[in-house]
């Protein structure tokens, strides 16, 4: 695609997410839910629409669509309503989708989305709930409906409860639009509504997109970009779009409303169909089910149990801890880790606490399978290993040596430095000699160093580190090279 000039044009984004709940049934059967099973293996008469059954409604989908709608600022809806959504396709088996119309649970919310930029807001236009639809199996054409050899439906999916939240077109950038994604699973999981796996669909988005010149406040002509499944392809897919819809318009063209589909292999923006041939879906209220008319206790009940969201969370942090939006970020899920490193930073510096928790033992960690609050290393030991360090006890490299043990041991940092012999070396009379000898052992670069090469005292500290078995103090030793070489 062509450069086009985005600097005259606003863009305008808005987001439809679907969220599948972590329920343990479907929404209107006691189907078990399950990922990655044998194909047909959770139906029942109900959510395989037989004759002459009847759908329950899931409580528990109704309690996670309210907790939702309370964190993202919405209104409960004192009465709502179950309609029929009308449309023949293999993958809806009764050939109409139970979903919420005009009479949504939640409605008029909005969130405040953290960045390091900043705080933007984005309005919530209503989260409603609603059955998904069966998954289509394609055969040969590398699993896509276009080349296949066959299809065929696995059932499981279908009847799976699902909360779709839709946002107003609050949201002008592709970057807002991730952080906007981003910070929304956050919450969700936080709340222990969805996982948000969006590798295995449980999170999927589609964005609205449109354009109109740089101040203006009409709204552009719309397209739909569905179901991107990871936070990097709604980027890619929305930049796309707009540079397309741009260019249609700077060559004097229109923007005609349809569905499309991003192809981030080729990044590349396909029709899927026009939205002038839609079709009619004949909404009408679903007659086997009741109106939800949730208690208000209850819903207050809910409200007073909403834990820290992790917008609330990251801001404190940021603000009181002094530790960077990125740390915040990384640290704020999932709950058991936000718990970790509280206790962390409740014994020792923050932004430490911080940089160990997210970087070292995370890595050493990971080759392990293990999460940090489900090793060895209590919140204690990791607090203790960092006291080492700053009373220059141990330098950073060392501190990585005996984190690996208490890791493999359950030993205390200090137990493990006493019984390898492992502490710094701070005696000044010992790192004198080894400067000496070092200075002596490397003549050229001592002379470079002599004549203002200052870079290579950076190779005297870690032929000093590699002498000593990493246990020289490396600030004592850059300050001897420097001194020993009248730099200082």
């Amino acid at each position: 695609m062509s450069a086009v000039d985005l600097s005259r044009w606003e863009p305008v984004i808005g987001l439809e997410i679907h969220v599948q709940l972590l329920t343990r049934t479907k929404m209107f059967c006691g189907c078990a839910l399950s990922f990655g099973d044998a194909p047909n293996s959770h139906t029942c008469p109900v959510c395989l629409a037989h004759p002459g059954v009847l759908p329950v409604l899931n409580r528990e989908a109704v309690r996670l669509a309210i907790v939702t709608g309370l964190a993202l600022g919405c209104e409960i809806a004192p009465h709502s309503q179950f309609h029929r959504k009308n449309y023949f396709y293999p993958d809806l088996s009764k050939a109409y989708q139970i979903s919420q119309y005009d009479e949504p649970i939640c409605v008029g919310g909005h969130v405040s989305v953290l960045t390091p930029d900043g705080e933007f807001e984005v309005g919530i236009t209503r989260a409603h709930l609603e059955e998904d639809a069966a998954k289509l199996v394609h055969v040969g054409g590398g699993g896509r409906r276009a080349g296949a050899e066959s299809s065929g439906v696995d059932f499981n999916r279908g009847g799976t409860p699902l909360l779709e939240i839709v946002s107003e077109p609050d949201i002008r950038t592709s970057a807002q639009a991730g952080a906007f994604l981003r910070q929304l699973r956050s919450t969700l999981r936080r709340l222990g509504v969805s996982d948000c796996n969006m590798d295995e669909g449980s999170m999927r988005a589609d964005a609205n997109v449109s354009v109109r010149p740089a101040g203006s406040t009409e709204l552009g002509t719309k397209t739909e970009l569905k179901n991107m499944n990871s936070f990097r392809f709604l980027e890619r897919g929305v930049d796309a779009e707009i540079a397309r819809q741009v260019a249609i318009l700077e060559a004097g063209g229109a923007v005609t409303q349809e569905t499309l589909h991003y192809d981030p292999d080729l990044n590349e923006i396909h029709s899927l169909r026009s939205k002038e041939e839609a079709h009619d879906y004949r909404y009408f209220p679903e007659p086997d089910l009741v109106p939800v008319v949730p208690d208000r206790s209850w819903i207050e009940e809910l409200r007073a149990g909403l834990p820290e969201l992790p917008v609330d969370l990251r801001r404190r942090w940021v603000r009181d801890l002094g530790i960077s939006f990125e740390d915040a970020e990384v640290l704020s899920e999932p709950r058991e880790l936000v718990a970790y490193f509280e206790d962390v930073a409740g014994r020792v510096d923050a932004k430490a606490a911080a940089n160990w928790v997210r970087g070292e033992l995370r890595a050493q960690l990971r080759e392990l399978g293990q999460e940090p609050w489900e090793s060895r290393v209590t919140p204690a030991h990791l607090a203790e290993l960092i006291g080492l360090i700053d009373d220059r006890t141990l330098s950073v490299p060392l501190a990585k040596e005996v984190l690996a043990e208490v890791i493999a041991s359950g030993a205390a940092p200090a137990a493990v430095v006493e019984e390898k012999g492992l502490g710094q070396i701070s005696d000044e009379g010992a790192l004198v000699e080894i400067v000496e000898r070092l200075l002596a052992e490397n003549p050229d670069q001592a002379a470079q160093l002599r004549e203002g090469k200052d870079k290579l005292v950076g190779f005297f500290v870690g032929q000093a580190m590699k002498a000593s078995g990493g246990r020289a103090d490396p600030a004592r030793v850059g300050a001897l090279v420097r001194e020993k070489s009248g730099l200082s």
